[in-house]
């Protein structure tokens, strides 16, 4: 049995966008035992993946904060002694950071990555016995499948499969007509769109027939939302902050899903939602929502107008 350590710890979306790579090491590989390295707000969305053994959450985020604890040396140490009692065929750092390659490297067995020329932080290849060459070209999922399949001598083929599935979320403040999620927040101050063009999307939206439903992450967010949702009225609706595996029941269950070039809405397309994605500070032939049933509108210094945006969505709820 192939015994393989994938690590790939951050962002939501970098998770997401790894998932179909998973996908395809499970078809060419049944029985892998596959153990899955990830910052832990996102080990959940890990586990949702029928082909990961196990997931390894790890917290290099919340330990930077506190590095003059003892708790947290204690907590860094027991990682360390969980990774080094492992033995591994390959272990592959699909991130390609000097953070993610350290990871890798307290792990025993083969390690692979990217080369200097494909990695984001070229110094991280040196800890790797394999270098694998991944062309900038390729968008953010084939990039890796690519590399996946270089370290394990398979070529990738077919169209992505995300593999992971959610039952809707059962709440008694979700509508009952068809609900649109509307994902306004990002990390990103360059992805954000002028909410002036949320407001009037959210126009366009609840005069289609659907109850918005508005996220958030943060107390700006909220802010933001909060302005969005009032403007509709009963048609609006500020979703209460939970975590992320319930909030992916939620999108599970929407008709309609748009958002800017985040992780929330590369996960809803991963769950087979009707997706739309905003860009306006990212380039979607790199990070595009990449499913059958999604489409990006915009790109890099080309902000959409929301009547664009809606267009899309109904454009592709007509495929759909």
């Amino acid at each position: 049995m192939q015994r393989i350590l994938l690590v790939k710890t951050t962002s939501l979306g970098d998770v997401i966008h790894c998932l179909p790579a998973v996908s395809d090491l499970a078809a060419h590989f049944p029985g892998v035992r596959l153990d899955w390295v990830v910052e832990e707000p996102y080990a959940g969305v890990v586990a949702l993946h029928p082909a990961v053994t196990n997931v390894l959450p790890v917290a290099m985020r919340r330990w930077r904060k506190s590095l003059a604890s003892r708790g947290t040396w204690g907590e860094i140490g027991g990682f360390k002694r969980l990774l080094a009692r492992e033995g591994y065929d390959r272990v592959i750092d699909a991130q390609g950071l000097v953070k993610s390659a350290l990871l890798a490297r307290l792990a025993r067995g083969e390690r692979h990555g990217l080369d200097a020329s494909s990695a984001r932080e070229g110094i991280a290849t040196r800890t790797y016995h394999h270098r694998h060459h991944v062309p900038w070209t390729l968008d953010a999922v084939a990039r890796n499948r690519r590399l996946l399949g270089l370290s394990l001598g398979y070529i990738p083929r077919g169209e992505p499969r995300y593999g992971i599935e959610v039952p809707p979320a059962q709440a008694g403040w979700l509508s009952r007509k068809p609900y649109c999620m509307l994902l306004t927040g990002t990390a990103d101050g360059a992805k954000l769109w002028p909410e002036e063009r949320w407001l009037e999307l959210a126009r366009l939206a609840a005069q289609g027939g659907y109850t918005c439903l508005l996220p958030h992450g943060s107390s700006t967010e909220e802010t933001r939302a909060a302005r969005v949702a009032a403007s509709l009225g009963e048609a609006g609706v500020l979703v209460p902050r939970m975590a992320l595996t319930d909030l992916a029941g939620v999108l599970a269950g929407a008709d309609l899903v748009i958002g800017l070039d985040t992780g929330l809405t590369h996960l809803a397309a991963a769950l087979n939602r009707p997706t739309v994605g905003i860009y306006c500070g990212s380039r979607p032939a790199e990070t595009g929502v990449i499913a059958p049933h999604a489409v990006s509108v915009g790109d890099l210094a080309a902000t959409p107008e929301a009547a664009a945006v809606w267009n899309a969505a109904r454009d592709l709820l007509a495929r759909a």
